[in-house]
């Protein structure tokens, strides 16, 4: 293996320390507590991991944690009425509901009635909007994530091609955006484009956000490239749930400069960046300078 791995678990780290310290002069200096609300409707076992994880994360950087556990069964109507309940709390600098949803609920209709000054997420369609006309928008927490890894690699952007595979609204089409943002070169690709491999070979920057294991293999990528894995997928293995990512770790890293492991990469930054954009939200509400190292 000659690629260096970029460790999610150390940045990570280093981000929530930065966000404490954030934390830290905001009660000692402005009175201020930030805080998150998760709302988890139902009961699945890997939102119910998620949702531990974050709270915990949450009041270890000094954040205050509003928990909301709802049944399955709880109603559209209801539901909304939290929502509307944690727009108006000034308590609350951030929302949160953890997807997916029950299928009776409508996630669009539920995201989009959270007030977008507090949509941590960066989900709600005007977030959208502002990330897509390069104005102040909370960014999605993932590709926020993926762009601070790159940066803290590579410095400066500005020039680099870069092809991100997958066009999800979460990932996928906002991580084009701050990669365009940045000044690269920005092809997006998928599942159906057609000789992906050619396509990803041309990358300096190769994002995988494609929801396939192991789809990208070692010789699809240039040598010398960054790969960041998005990817998390479940497969068995020897009889036991294994965890890949969309690129083929083993083979990638022969060819690759740089790449993100699974797991141990994006996945422990995304909690971090939710973290961050939680102080840059209680910031803004509060009309304070958006502190440094916490967002784009």
């Amino acid at each position: 293996m000659s690629a260096q791995i970029i460790d999610g678990k150390v940045f990570a780290a280093q981000l929530r320390s930065r966000v404490a310290g954030q934390v830290k002069r905001l009660k000692e200096d402005h009175r201020i507590t930030p805080g998150l609300a998760v709302v988890l409707v139902g009961a699945d076992p890997a939102s119910e991991v998620y949702v531990r994880n974050k709270g915990r994360q949450t009041t270890e950087a000094g954040m205050s944690s509003f928990e909301y556990k709802l049944p399955t069964d709880t109603s559209q109507a209801d539901l909304l009425a939290l929502i509307e309940r944690l727009n108006s709390d000034p308590e609350v600098h951030g929302i949160l509901v953890q997807l997916p949803l029950p299928k009776h609920l409508n996630a669009d209709l539920v995201i989009n009635a959270i007030d977008p000054a507090k949509d941590v997420d960066g989900f709600h369609v005007s977030n959208v909007g502002l990330l897509g006309t390069g104005q102040n928008a909370m960014v999605p927490c993932t590709p926020l994530g993926c762009l601070m890894m790159l940066r803290g690699h590579l410095g400066d952007l500005s020039g680099l091609e870069a092809v991100v595979v997958g066009r999800s609204n979460i990932v996928g089409k906002p991580m084009a955006q701050l990669l365009l943002g940045a000044n690269c070169t920005v092809t997006m690709a998928h599942s159906r484009t057609r000789d992906l491999a050619s396509i990803c070979r041309r990358a300096d920057i190769l994002v995988a956000a494609v929801g396939r294991p192991k789809m990208i293999r070692g010789d699809w990528i240039k040598a010398g490239a960054t790969v960041i894995d998005v990817g998390i997928n479940r497969v068995a293995r020897d009889g036991k749930p294994h965890l890949v990512g969309d690129v083929d770790f083993s083979s990638a890293a022969e060819i690759a400069g740089a790449i993100t492991p699974v797991p141990g990469g994006v996945g422990p930054v995304t909690i971090a960046c939710l973290l961050a954009n939680t102080v840059t939200a209680c910031c803004r509400a509060h009309g304070l300078p958006a502190p440094e190292g916490l967002a784009v």
